[in-house]
């Protein structure tokens, strides 16, 4: 055997067993995976909504949606993760919205690639709580340069405006959703 073929048959077994033993990790991690992100989407939807002690995940809404309530029982809100593209790629945000849809109880950030520094600012408490109590009439709305003059606008971070801005989308994208949704099981139980 020559040389050639004898680096290229090391190759092919450092390959097989290289693509083997990832294969095994791989399933041997991916429930873990998927039970650290369910446990951390648990504490982000309490995180979003102060004072509220239990959960119920909607499963007909045809998109992740949580009702949160009070260790009473009374409906405290409702909780949403949603994402959509920041300026570096995805942004995934959790958010938490009052009963009646008409105010922002808090905001996470679960996911984010902007650029260090500036567009990462979107994870830092001073910014994500500007969006307490916020007002979802007519919409969020970000505000460049300027502090906010309406109930429904936040200022956006300086040297940061698409992430920032990005973020207001993903939320008044999400917010569009659930109230469609809510609508729609309105007007169903209406219609009973």
């Amino acid at each position: 055997m020559n040389n050639v073929t004898k680096m290229l048959v090391v190759l092919l077994v450092i390959g097989v067993v290289s693509g083997g033993l990832l294969a095994y990790i791989s399933d041997w991690a991916t429930p873990i995976i998927k039970e650290n992100a369910r446990l951390e989407t648990e504490r982000a939807v309490l995180e979003v909504h102060p004072g509220s002690t239990k959960q119920i995940k909607i499963d007909n809404a045809g998109f992740e949606l949580y009702q949160v309530m009070n260790e009473k029982g009374d409906i405290t809100g409702y909780a949403m993760p949603n994402e959509g593209t920041g300026f570096q790629g995805k942004v995934k945000i959790m958010m938490g919205m009052t009963p009646n849809l008409d105010e922002i109880t808090g905001l996470k950030v679960l996911d984010q690639v902007e650029t260090p520094g500036l567009g990462a600012e979107i994870v830092k408490d001073y910014f994500t709580g500007r969006f307490k109590a916020i007002s979802t009439q007519p919409e969020i709305k970000s505000v460049k340069g300027k502090k906010p003059e309406n109930p429904n606008e936040i200022e956006a971070i300086t040297g940061a405006t698409i992430s920032s801005v990005a973020v207001v989308k993903i939320m008044n994208d999400g917010i569009k959703k659930v109230k469609d949704y809510l609508s729609t099981q309105e007007k169903k139980e209406g219609a009973k």
